[in-house]
């Protein structure tokens, strides 16, 4: 009662009309007061699905590699299947994706009889020299990165235990802190032994270089090229089909015109519930989606970080009442954020640099493929002879005056093969 008779004091000396009132007392209304219906977006969703198929792939993968010697009995892995979310039987997944692993016999006890065990490839090893390569390639930005997101927290520390869960997100190697923590003892100090839940990260210097935000660097890029002073704004735009209530329209264009707050700024000082609190919530989580390699994360990894970067437990409704900004997908069963403005349709189109390790291993399953495809091809081919031979031996020609036929087939095609190349 005291903020509205406030309201209606400060209302009488600024000579306000009425409407202009409504308006003014809206935006002190309750943020979790505004509701925006949740809309699917098939082309975001369809971004999840296309990465269903690899990272099957990259989890028996990493099954296989975690074991001791880096073998493992076929039935053994069977039964892990469930666990692994493989929709088929590994015989099968191992028929589909040829070339990640070779098959060989051998006992798992010395008087045991043999079984099938499978071991990497040749062409998988190959492939996981190609990523310790990519990851030496880029460790400067994989540690700016390590340091943005202690930069954000609340007390610059974050629990190592949790960064350990969320490494595949934002493209840490395995063994991130073992090999890249301790080699940058200016930016990084580790307190206890991972794995036991009371490790953590501790920020040793802040760098000035790191503290621009991906809004910030993208204004002063704009700045630079139109020679007309941007200031940093986040990117609006719904997909055609999308709608929001009126009174929420007018709600996120008058709270666009607020002043950008960078995520790395103390903000100590602003009220939870303020619309300057919203505004750096947005921009936190949007700095956050920006350094993930997808730009996009599960709502319960998000969650698990809540004291580390001080946000509510309803967290998750700032992606859907800010929906021209992200999108939370519930594809597959897991409610994921994402960021809108890093796809087209279904591509993502702000692409990490460590996404190079993603299209190696692409390359790898599609070799496999091909390989596959060629054996099969010439299966089909060696049918076809074998029924055209048995046809010829039917009708009583000469036999082997049909071979002579299909041999010099065989060359002439071989023939016209080298001259066209």
């Amino acid at each position: 009662m005291q903020l509205a008779n406030r309201l209606v004091y400060l209302l009488r000396c600024s000579n306000r009309k009425p409407h202009e009132f409504r308006v003014f007392t809206q935006f002190t209304a309750s943020i979790s007061s505004l509701k925006v219906a949740w809309r699917k977006d098939s082309k975001l969703d369809q971004a999840i699905e296309d990465d269903k198929k690899w990272k099957h792939c990259a989890r028996v993968v990493k099954e296989v590699l975690n074991e001791p010697g880096q073998v493992i009995p076929l039935h053994y892995l069977e039964k892990r299947r469930e666990r692994l979310k493989l929709p088929v039987k590994i015989k099968t997944f191992l028929d589909l994706n040829p070339g990640l692993f070779d098959t060989y016999m051998d006992r798992v006890r010395p008087k045991s009889d043999p079984v099938a065990f499978i071991r990497p490839s040749d062409r998988l090893r190959q492939f996981l020299e190609e990523e310790s390569s990519i990851y030496v390639k880029n460790e400067n930005f994989l540690v700016s990165k390590l340091c943005k997101l202690l930069m954000m927290s609340k007390d610059k520390v974050v629990s190592a235990d949790k960064l350990v869960q969320v490494k595949r997100e934002f493209g840490f190697p395995n063994d991130f802190l073992v090999n890249l923590v301790p080699k940058y003892p200016e930016y990084f100090n580790l307190i206890g032994e991972p794995g036991e839940g009371k490790s953590f990260l501790q920020l040793v210097t802040w760098n000035p270089e790191f503290v621009k935000s991906v809004i910030e660097l993208r204004a002063e890029e704009e700045s630079r090229l139109t020679g007309i002073r941007t200031r940093p704004a986040f990117n609006w735009k719904l997909p055609p089909g999308f709608f929001i209530r009126k009174e929420v329209r007018e709600w996120i264009r008058d709270w666009m015109e607020l002043p950008y707050i960078s995520p790395y700024n103390d903000v100590s000082h602003l009220d939870q519930s303020s619309r300057e609190m919203e505004k750096r919530t947005v921009g936190f989580f949007h700095e956050l989606l920006s350094l993930s390699i997808y730009k996009r994360v599960p709502i319960d990894i998000l969650g698990k970080f809540s004291d580390e970067y001080r946000f509510s437990n309803a967290f998750s409704n700032v992606f859907t009442r800010h929906s021209g900004i992200f999108y939370m997908s519930l594809k597959c069963g897991i409610k994921t954020a994402m960021l809108r403005e890093a796809y087209k349709d279904s591509e993502l189109i702000d692409r990490d640099p460590l996404l190079e390790i993603k299209d190696k291993f692409l390359e790898l399953l599609a070799e496999g493929h091909k390989q596959k495809a060629d054996r099969l091809r010439l299966q089909r081919e060696m049918v076809q002879k074998d029924m055209k031979m048995m046809s010829v031996s039917n009708t009583g020609l000469d036999y082997h005056k049909y071979e002579e036929e299909l041999l010099d087939e065989e060359v002439d095609a071989e023939l016209s093969t080298l001259t066209s190349s």
